[in-house]
């Protein structure tokens, strides 16, 4: 094998028998997990060791936003060089090498590392192979979450090179992962800047039209401002007809069927299916007048989805479907076209207006 920007080159092999490893240089050291690192258990208090967040970005100072314990006397001590992993599967890449003291909760396992470098243990333990090997020893708690104990976590087998090349591995990861990290946010801005582009292409699609000539007149609509003098303004419920979906009894979804649409299905511009749940087909005459067309225009109807967008699609499938609670269809009238109000939805103007009235309906 040819070597990779300075890294050595390995002239032969082995297998390791872990199917989450494979093949490892002939020289690494196949061991169990708990050959290297010792538990920490110590209980320590949140006012004697500041609080931290376990997350998927690593071990950081307890963030605003965190569930607070109530129990602050009954946590976990973690010392710099430690790696903390949470052990359930619902926070799954929580993990990291902890560059501060300080205390988690207990729901964390605290990892000291004995003979390897942490660098390489941070690289080997947070990669994606290692995460679903760590859920995989586990155990159920409920159906889709599991919980993976030290126990069962230090049998797991690992391929710890010496040393010195631990550390060679980890910087040149260490370089690389900063360089991604750096072009992943050059093309997020990027992102950014063409989605701000195009709210300002849609803004003034919908509320001026395409002719720049055109008479203007004010719409008396603030965040409309000035339309063309032979547009009309009206409410969107008299454009036509909203419908909310229908509130499933709990029992009614089974494995296979029809589909029912969630609230999850529906993002901006699009659907999304990696969530799927479905009713027995019998629902389709039970509950007829909330089936969903294809071209159909649907929404969500969640106020926190506001904030980031509000998430209307287009139907793009003729497969059956019917409408779940928490989601509405519009159907318009001959006045307006389901495209039009579709643009309209995903202005920023709309959008703040929109979330302006939830506050004002919520007092």
């Amino acid at each position: 094998m040819a070597s990779i920007a300075g890294l050595p080159r390995y002239e032969a092999y082995k297998n390791t028998g872990a199917e989450w490893l494979g093949n490892v240089p002939e020289s690494w050291v196949l061991s169990r997990l708990g050959s290297y690192f010792l538990e920490r258990r110590t209980k320590v208090s949140d006012t004697d060791y500041p609080p931290l967040s376990v997350t998927k970005n690593g071990i950081l100072p307890q963030l605003d936003n965190a569930a607070k314990t109530k129990d602050g006397d009954n946590r976990k001590l973690v010392k710099t060089g430690d790696f903390v992993i949470n052990s359930r599967s619902d926070r799954k890449g929580s993990s990291g090498v902890s560059a501060f003291d300080g205390s988690v909760s207990l729901i964390n396992i605290v990892l000291e590392p004995k003979g390897i470098h942490p660098g390489y243990c941070h690289h080997l333990l947070k990669s994606y192979a290692f995460i679903e090997e760590y859920y995989r020893v586990g155990r159920g708690i409920v159906a889709d979450l599991w919980t993976t104990r030290y126990d069962e976590m230090r049998t797991i087998t690992i391929a710890v090179p010496p040393f010195a090349e631990q550390s060679l591995i980890a910087r040149f990861l260490d370089k690389k992962t900063t360089q991604i990290d750096e072009a992943i946010a050059i093309k997020e801005q990027q992102i950014t800047l063409l989605k701000e582009r195009k709210q300002i292409f849609i803004q003034k699609a919908v509320t001026q039209g395409l002719d720049p000539n055109v008479p203007m007149k004010d719409s008396g609509v603030d965040w409309i401002g000035k339309i063309p003098k032979h547009w009309e303004v009206k409410r969107i419920k008299h454009a036509g007809k909203i419908i909310n979906g229908y509130a499933f009894p709990s029992d009614a979804f089974i494995q296979e069927g029809v589909r029912a649409m969630k609230i999850s299905n529906i993002q901006t511009m699009r659907l999304d299916w990696s969530d799927s749940s479905y009713v027995d087909a019998l629902w389709l005459n039970k509950a007829n007048q909330f089936r969903i067309y294809k071209d159909d225009l649907v929404f969500a109807l969640t106020r926190p989805v506001i904030s980031t967008g509000i998430k209307a699609a287009l139907v793009d499938t003729d497969e059956p479907i019917l409408l779940n609670q928490r989601n509405a269809v519009f159907r318009p009238n001959d006045t307006c076209g389901k495209n039009w109000i579709y643009y309209v939805l995903l202005t920023k103007g709309f959008i703040n207006d929109f979330e302006m009235q939830i506050d004002i309906t919520g007092q």
